[in-house]
């Protein structure tokens, strides 16, 4: 696109812009890295997330769970029905979770996901022990199915506000 005459360049704008930021700029942000351990942390602090999983047929399925972070397993542990969320992750055997955090009037959050292999727990041992971890879900019905999302990876971002400008 042909410059206007006189008209300022899109590079000059950018240098005002960034040497007198309007009160309507938002203000400089940074994406920040989580480590593995504040990963760990979060997931365990946390017990609401959204599970996805990729159906054969289509478009992936993302549904909300409470849940717990098993430490002993490395894993995120849930209950549900015996319904299609149930059903979606076994016939997938993979499926992703993720948890946030989000501030909106400062423009900041966090997310951490967790990528793996999807199981139902059935071992009578393992689900008492899981039983013990309190899981409350919100949803109603009975939820008498335990299913685990063992980490294959586990990776967390982090957005924070940048210096002010000038500074």
């Amino acid at each position: 696109m042909p410059a206007v005459p006189g008209a300022p360049s899109v590079t000059r704008m950018m240098i005002d812009r960034a040497e007198n930021p309007s009160p309507e700029d938002p203000p400089s942000s940074e994406m920040l890295d989580l480590s593995r351990v504040e990963c760990l942390r979060l997931l365990a602090a946390g017990q609401f997330g959204r599970m996805a999983v990729a159906l054969s047929a289509g478009a992936p399925v993302i549904r909300p769970v409470n849940y717990a972070f098993d430490e002993r397993s490395q894993s995120v542990v849930f209950r549900t029905t015996g319904g299609s969320k149930l059903h979606g992750v076994l016939d997938a055997g993979e499926a992703a979770f993720e948890i946030d955090g989000v501030d909106e009037g400062s423009r900041t959050g966090w997310s951490v996901i967790i990528y793996g292999v999807a199981e139902e727990i059935t071992d009578s041992r393992e689900i008492r022990r899981l039983d013990a971890l309190g899981v409350i879900s919100w949803a109603p019905g009975r939820k008498n199915h335990w299913v685990r999302i063992r980490a294959r990876t586990i990776t967390g971002r982090r957005i924070v506000l940048g210096p002010a400008p000038g500074v």
